[in-house]
């Protein structure tokens, strides 16, 4: 029994390249003849394709003409073929075409980004639907989780707060003092220090510490909870994971916040003061310049961002958890994303802060 082969020929036509298939074109011959008829295939002018020689033909050897038409780049004419080979051939292009509604998904995937401000916004909306329907609804708010998640957030991380403080307050004052100190203004560091850190740095670095601890905190848990369908359990009871998961763990950063950035406040203004001391300045002396500079604006405008910044540290931490896909890397994704965006966000409305008070005159 002799052994099925295919071959292919290739010459030039009154000005037209032709490729000719011969013999049994099935799965085996087509893996042989590919890189070779691809390769015939790809070039400028008219190509054609003569089967009259083709014995038989299967799908795989009719994926290699279209494939070698789409090399080709241009229509392809076809001679020779039996009229089965062109059903067969046809059926291959029409499965080669991809439909216009996946082309469609394919490029909104591709260039789709206000995806994530469209989640974002409905995120947003559910927030403020669990708000008004609160009072309808405030047997899902349990106090002892509120208390648990504003121990989490803002007790716990006092120690941090005042250490971070304390050395800010430190760095800050002392490469301020020394540029300052050639012109003999060394003294007007306590005023710098002071304004800085009650109108910008307190809150700023207080968000950036919960983003890093509490926001990706409340996205592993709630990625975990979503991971393990027990978000879709309490959406099966009944019960709004809007109001149960998300508002604790907003009322709670929001709660908490002020006291954060009024500790790290304190702490860097004691870590400025110890720089001073260390110049010659006695502690009087930098309380009093304190006072003279900061205002009760600077103080609680800070403190009015610290809470603005935490409740956006903490629904971004709760709407990446919420988003959690499926999968081992899923819940450090989300906790990833978590930090980032609170991060990235608390810069954006500092800046939106920043143009809002010049604007006011604060």
């Amino acid at each position: 029994m002799t052994e099925a082969t295919a071959r292919l020929g290739k010459e030039e036509r009154d000005g037209t390249t032709v490729l000719t298939l011969s013999g049994h074109l099935g799965a085996r011959e087509a893996g042989q003849l590919w890189r070779q008829t691809i390769r015939a295939s790809r070039g400028s002018g008219p190509l054609a394709f003569d089967l009259g020689a083709l014995e038989y033909c299967d799908m795989s050897g009719a994926a290699l003409l279209v494939a070698a038409e789409t090399a080709h780049g241009e229509p392809v004419t076809v001679t020779g073929a039996s009229a089965s080979i062109e059903a067969m051939l046809e059926r291959a292009r029409k499965a080669g075409v991809v439909p216009p509604s996946a082309r469609a998904a394919s490029r909104a995937t591709d260039v789709d980004i206000l995806a994530p401000l469209l989640g974002g916004i409905a995120f947003l909306g559910e927030l403020a639907v669990a708000v008004v329907t609160l009072p309808a609804r405030v047997r899902m708010l349990r106090p002892r989780d509120l208390l648990l998640f504003a121990d989490q957030a803002g007790v716990r991380s006092i120690p941090l707060v005042l250490l971070l403080g304390y050395l800010m307050g430190l760095i800050l004052a002392f490469q301020s003092a020394v540029p300052m100190r050639r012109f003999g203004a060394d003294l007007f560091v306590a005023n710098l220090v002071a304004i800085s850190l009650l109108r910008e740095l307190g809150p700023l670095l207080s968000a950036v510490i919960l983003a890093g601890r509490t926001g990706s905190a409340f996205a592993a848990e709630i990625g975990s909870m979503k991971v393990n369908q027990e978000v879709d359990a309490l959406v099966a009871m009944s019960l709004d994971p809007m109001t149960m998961l998300v508002l604790p763990r907003l009322i709670a950063a929001m709660l908490v916040m002020p006291a954060m950035v009024l500790a790290l406040d304190i702490a860097g203004l004691l870590g400025m003061a110890t720089v001073m001391k260390a110049f010659g300045y006695p502690f009087v002396t930098v309380m009093h310049q304190v006072q003279s500079a900061a205002t009760t604006t600077d103080l609680f405008g800070g403190l009015f961002k610290g809470m603005c910044f935490g409740s956006a540290v903490a629904a971004i931490g709760c709407k990446a958890g919420l988003g959690t896909g499926v999968g081992p890397r899923a819940v450090g994704l989300a906790a990833t994303g978590a930090v980032v965006g609170g991060i990235v966000a608390t810069i954006f409305l500092d800046g939106l802060f920043a143009l809002l008070f010049y604007r006011l005159g604060l």
